[in-house]
């Protein structure tokens, strides 16, 4: 069997375990077997196949890693604006139905409508804002526990 036909099963293996893993690592070190097949195939030889395996895979390992895995764990953007406000808790200001209503989110008072057309929210119900669509929160009674 030729080198680079190795060089692509061991590629194979080492993908379907970096799958398997997420370590981040296997697969790096597939793309260097894959880059050491490649060079099997134009038939360079062998010590240079190993080359291209190793260099492939330290470069792979040092640079490209650290940056995948510093992107990973980035925080998730924090909410700004209205959007800030989606899954906080309100209070009715007045009643709410599909046609008109109050409430008070974190202490600045929006119109307000139910979520759901149907729903009547009376005053002094604690809701949940599940959207803002333009300067109108869509909100929806709170399960007391």
């Amino acid at each position: 069997m030729e080198a680079w036909v190795v060089w692509l099963v061991i590629a194979g293996i080492l993908g379907v375990a970096e799958v398997l893993t997420l370590t981040l690592a296997l697969g790096l070190i597939a793309v260097a077997a894959l880059a050491a097949g490649f060079t099997g195939a134009l038939g360079l030889p062998f010590a240079v196949q190993v080359v291209a395996f190793g260099v492939t895979s330290a470069t792979g390992l040092a640079f490209v890693r650290p940056m995948a895995i510093r992107h990973i764990r980035q925080p998730p953007p924090l909410r700004s604006g209205t959007a800030a406000l989606v899954g906080k808790e309100a209070l009715t200001l007045t009643e709410v139905n599909k046609h008109a209503g109050r409430v008070k989110i974190g202490g600045e008072e929006w119109t307000a409508r139910p979520f759901d057309p149907d729903v009547v929210i009376p005053e002094g119900a604690s809701v949940d804002v599940f959207a803002i669509e333009g300067a109108t929160a869509l909100v929806y009674p709170r399960e007391e526990l």
